[in-house]
């Protein structure tokens, strides 16, 4: 059912931990407790993703520079000034938290599975895609929380002083380990993706239900409307039209091959749910960080739903080529 809805099943399981911790908030010693649990998975979380990430590949990757720049260009130049320009609709549209949450959104690196996924679909570059979704990961470690403390250390929520060494501590101390101890654990990290993958996932659902638990706590969600909501879902997919065409058009002027432009298309055009539901925590310590999120669930999902289209479409018309081809040589 899910697939014939294409509800992305851990989009649901979200979905489903919003909903325990409306019904049945942690407070008192019991969120005490979750909010240390939590600190310790989102460690361990970050930990995973050192020992997994190859390094070296996206040194090798940087090769294929003009690429990489692009991509990178689209995460951490493109993506931030749209959230820039989209402060016009705040208070007046979006409440100061939900826009927050616009502009953290595209602040973040890009993803890592579903880029190579739907580039792999739509028969693009996908050793190009590895690459550069890697590379931008291993960035975003680092300039996502600059680009941050930068853009929004004004009024309204922020980040605090004490954010830096939470980064260090938190995100980036057991990043590091993970890449040293790759050396040792990569090649059974590897191996056993499938179990870790729950340690994943399950580091992330706790990172929701404390956020959304201390949200209902402090009365917050009583005042998101309707109306920003339904507002919220429209700057999302305005704003993943706005990529997916700057990107495409933009690889199509530079002079790109095929293959590389759905490279580009797919890698600049997403955001990581997996990366930035810890790094809000991490950033935003207090109960809006519920809100704060929220437009990256969003955003996510529609992300997910359009590009899951777009990779069949291309798919379709590699194949269509290929038998044009066939039939010409014929």
């Amino acid at each position: 059912m899910l697939a014939k809805l294409r509800i992305d099943p851990f989009i649901a399981l979200i979905l489903v931990t919003v909903g325990i911790a409306s019904l049945l908030p942690a407070s008192g010693a019991v969120a005490t407790g979750f909010g240390g649990l939590t600190k310790i998975a989102v460690g361990l979380l970050f930990f995973l993703y050192g020992a997994r990430l190859s390094s070296q590949e996206a040194v090798d990757g940087m090769r294929h520079w003009r690429l990489h720049v692009t991509v990178l260009c689209a995460t951490f130049v493109l993506f931030p000034l749209l959230g820039l320009a989209a402060s016009f609709l705040s208070p007046g549209l979006l409440t100061s938290p939900l826009y927050t949450g616009v502009l953290f959104l595209c602040l973040l690196p890009s993803t890592v599975q579903s880029s190579i996924a739907f580039t792999s679909i739509a028969k693009g570059n996908v050793a190009a895609a590895i690459c550069g979704a890697s590379l931008s990961n291993l960035l975003g470690i680092v300039l996502t929380p600059l680009l941050v403390a930068l853009l929004l250390a004004t009024d309204g929520p922020g980040v605090s002083g004490s954010a830096v060494l939470d980064i260090v501590a938190q995100l980036l101390v057991p990043f590091v380990a993970g890449q040293l101890a790759r050396r040792w654990i990569g090649e059974w990290v590897r191996r056993h993706s499938a179990p870790l993958k729950i340690v994943d996932r399950g580091s992330i659902l706790l990172v929701v239900y404390t956020a959304f638990s201390e949200g209902m706590t402090e009365g917050i969600w009583h005042q998101l409307d309707v109306g920003p909501l339904l507002a919220l879902v429209a700057v999302c997919c305005v704003l993943l039209a706005a990529v997916l065409g700057a990107t495409s058009g933009g690889a199509r002027l530079l002079g790109f091959a095929r293959a590389d432009r759905i490279t580009i298309m797919f890698c600049g055009s997403k955001k990581s749910l997996a990366s930035g539901l810890p790094m809000a925590t991490v950033l935003f310590g207090h109960a809006e960080v519920g809100l704060i999120v929220l437009p990256l669930m969003l955003f996510h999902q529609i992300q997910l739903i359009v590009c899951a289209a777009m990779a069949r479409r291309y798919a379709r018309q590699a194949a269509a080529a290929e038998q044009g081809e066939l039939a010409a040589v014929g």
